[in-house]
């Protein structure tokens, strides 16, 4: 007996992708002296936002089309790899998408996205691209709750995108279709260069649009694919501060749905604010007005208490962070106590169960295990045994004015409250500073040194009084 085949029809493959992302825009609506697309959201620029999403689709090749404020906008996002395509004058989408096109093979897939729309995902971009075909182009579309200022598809009975029509453009029976146009586009490059081509700017703005080529893609008896956005905030250009504002919380709600899922217990979502990437441990508890920044690592129960701001830092597991501390570019430890009002400045490290109390700041120091400094002390440039004691008032004089230099403190020394301690300087094992010293020679292990002018009461004395 003979096996059946299953023949299976392969899946087509898909060409070569580039991408084409428009940025010349100067969004006069934001009344700012920043590029439009350089407009900060969630930290970064818009374009970056776009950028992320665009390098997750393999790309053979990623064009940014820039013109206002150009200069800055290569200047900001020059790390980036993609290649510029200056718009010179303002003169239309179509126009714009021109500028890119010399660039890229006739053979590839073009994608053409927008500068100022961050939040559109890869997933869906990605369906919109699976879309095409030899026969088609893919055009992304949103269902609008009030589609007021969005060129508007227009479908015919049988339900086949035919065209697209601009607000301006549209008459009174076309402004009620509530389908709209994002300006997301899939095409060929042969066909799209030759389309690109043939467009006139015979509309209320004088203006070459991209849209226009929908028409003639219908006219050559290809069909267009409308994908339909999820979601309208998906979608959402950045015009103005409201619409950018809009944004910011979208984005924010965002990604605090994400940290909720990955099981950390937020008081407020709301009122959590993610500006990177974080991962988090078990049972880990963020209060209110958190603002997190970059590579963000808490451990299992880091309890990161109201207003505390933690950028590109790792926070070991159970430790806490009081109120309104500030972590920038910091390793803390395991079980570590923090705050209220402690800050730490770069290349700050503590091991387990550090101290580290209200009005303290660290820079650029290794505090060893166990170690204390529970108030209003400086730790510059130093590194700090185990079970150190740090009183009150202590700094580390670690700048002459033009020169850094280094404090070494040895395990379980005790330094007094009021004690400066003028780098460089070593204070040995076990050793104890008096209060209200200022040291400037190195202080031996396993005895007490201090230094202090002797006392003194001026008898007859008399303090100023105003002149009359």
């Amino acid at each position: 007996m003979l096996a059946s085949l299953h023949m299976t029809t392969p899946s087509p493959v898909r060409p070569p992708l580039s991408i084409v992302i428009l940025a010349a825009g100067q969004g006069k609506r934001m009344k700012s002296d920043l590029p439009k697309v350089l407009q900060p959201l969630a930290g970064k620029p818009l374009l970056a936002h776009v950028l992320d999403t665009a390098k997750q689709l393999s790309a053979a090749g990623i064009h940014v089309v820039y013109g206002h404020g150009g200069d800055r906008v290569r200047e900001v996002l020059a790390h980036e790899p993609v290649q510029w395509a200056l718009q010179a004058e303002q003169l239309g989408t179509g126009h714009a998408v021109a500028q890119a096109l010399p660039a890229i093979p006739d053979d590839h897939l073009v994608l053409i996205l927008f500068g100022d729309v961050p939040l559109i995902k890869s997933e869906t971009l990605e369906q919109l691209l699976a879309s095409v075909d030899d026969q088609s182009i893919g055009m992304l579309s949103v269902i609008l709750r009030d589609p007021t200022g969005y060129g508007r598809v227009i479908r015919d009975h049988a339900g086949h995108v035919v065209r697209i029509v601009e607000h301006k453009d549209a008459n009174t029976k076309e402004r009620t279709v509530p389908e709209g146009n994002t300006g997301v586009m899939a095409v060929r490059a042969q066909s799209l260069r030759k389309w690109l081509g043939a467009l006139k700017n015979d509309n209320t703005q004088r203006e070459y649009y991209l849209t226009d080529i929908v028409s003639m893609a219908v006219r050559e008896g290809l069909r267009v694919k409308a994908v339909p956005a999820p979601t309208e905030i998906e979608v959402l250009g950045a015009n103005d501060r409201t619409q950018l504002a809009q944004l910011e919380t979208a984005l924010r709600s965002e990604r605090a749905t994400h940290l909720l899922v990955a099981g950390a217990i937020l008081a407020d979502p709301l009122r959590v604010d993610v500006r990177g990437d974080v991962t988090i441990g078990r049972d880990v508890f963020i209060d209110v007005n958190v603002v997190l920044v970059g590579n963000v690592r808490l451990g299992d129960r880091a309890h990161i208490g109201p207003n505390c701001y933690l950028e590109d830092c790792e926070i070991g597991s159970d430790t806490r962070l009081f109120p309104n501390c500030v972590v920038t570019k910091t390793t803390i430890g395991a079980a570590c106590s923090i705050g209220p009002f402690a800050r730490f400045r770069p290349g700050a490290r503590l091991e387990e169960g550090v101290h580290i109390g209200n009005f303290v700041e660290v820079k650029n120091s290794h505090v060893g295990k166990g170690s204390k400094a529970n108030h209003l002390s400086y730790l510059g440039d130093a590194t700090i045994g185990e079970k150190v004691n740090v009183g009150a008032g202590t700094i580390t004089c670690n700048y002459d004015g033009a020169n850094k230099y280094r404090t070494e403190i040895g395990d379980g020394s005790f330094i007094g409250s009021g004690t400066m301690l003028v780098a460089p300087i070593t204070v040995g094992a076990n050793a104890t500073i008096g209060a209200g010293s200022t040291l400037t020679k190195n202080a031996p292990e396993g005895k007490l040194t201090l230094e202090r002018a002797k006392q003194m009461t001026i008898e007859g004395w008399k303090r100023p009084k105003k002149k009359t």
